[in-house]
């Protein structure tokens, strides 16, 4: 029985991992997590690819850890319900977005302030988390048009559990689509990135002013 080489092993773990991280923002009921960070999948339907370089190309370059975080960071940027998920997008814009996403992650409780001031120097706790009759909460047209980041959302939801009540009171399709990406990029932040909860939930009580 032919033994893969280290290369090729690592390889195709990097295809296996991508698998795995497309199923998770793509389907509700399936946990990256649970599933070991990886999908079953067969080494002969991968050698058949022709994206195969590309996940060589991943594989020589990053560390497993590193390798997960860069397809988080594609698949975060991307919407759940477009096109942009495949392969192809990654590996045209991949290393930007991941570039841009580290940025962010490094800095993150200055993001997450900078966001919440822009958010509560103007409104007040209520009138952002508020689901109107009609229309967009603030807090979601904040986010749409790209002043509050997907990771403050999460936090936000962390702390303050706002998303299962837009669930009840919004049936709109665009809420839904991010509702679930805020779902599923979730435990990332807060197991893969060990993210402190209680010192973010301390940031907004200094900036909301309780």
């Amino acid at each position: 029985m032919y033994e893969l080489t280290t290369i090729e092993r690592k390889s195709f773990e990097t295809y296996q991992t991508y698998l795995a991280m497309k199923t998770h923002f793509m389907k509700d009921a399936y946990d990256f997590f649970k599933a070991g960070e990886k999908i079953r999948a067969k080494y002969t339907t991968f050698t058949k690819r022709k994206d195969k370089p590309f996940f060589y190309s991943l594989a020589g370059q990053y560390s497993s850890p590193q390798i997960r975080n860069f397809f988080l960071a594609n698949f975060a940027d991307m919407d759940v319900d477009s096109q942009e998920v495949w392969i192809a997008n990654i590996i045209r814009y991949g290393e930007k977005k991941y570039s841009s996403w580290q940025k962010r992650i490094q800095s993150l409780s200055y993001t997450f302030k900078e966001d919440s001031h822009r958010l509560f120097d103007k409104h007040k706790m209520d009138e952002v988390f508020e689901c109107p009759t009609r229309g967009h909460p603030l807090l979601m047209k904040s986010y749409l048009s790209g002043d509050t980041s997907l990771e403050t959302m999460v936090i936000y939801d962390q702390i303050l559990g706002y998303r299962k009540d837009f669930d009840k009171k919004m049936e709109d399709p665009v809420w839904k689509s991010h509702s679930m990406k805020i779902k599923k990029y979730s435990p990332f932040l807060k197991t893969g990135l060990n993210i402190d909860v209680f010192r973010y939930k301390k940031i907004l009580k200094q900036v909301v002013g309780v």
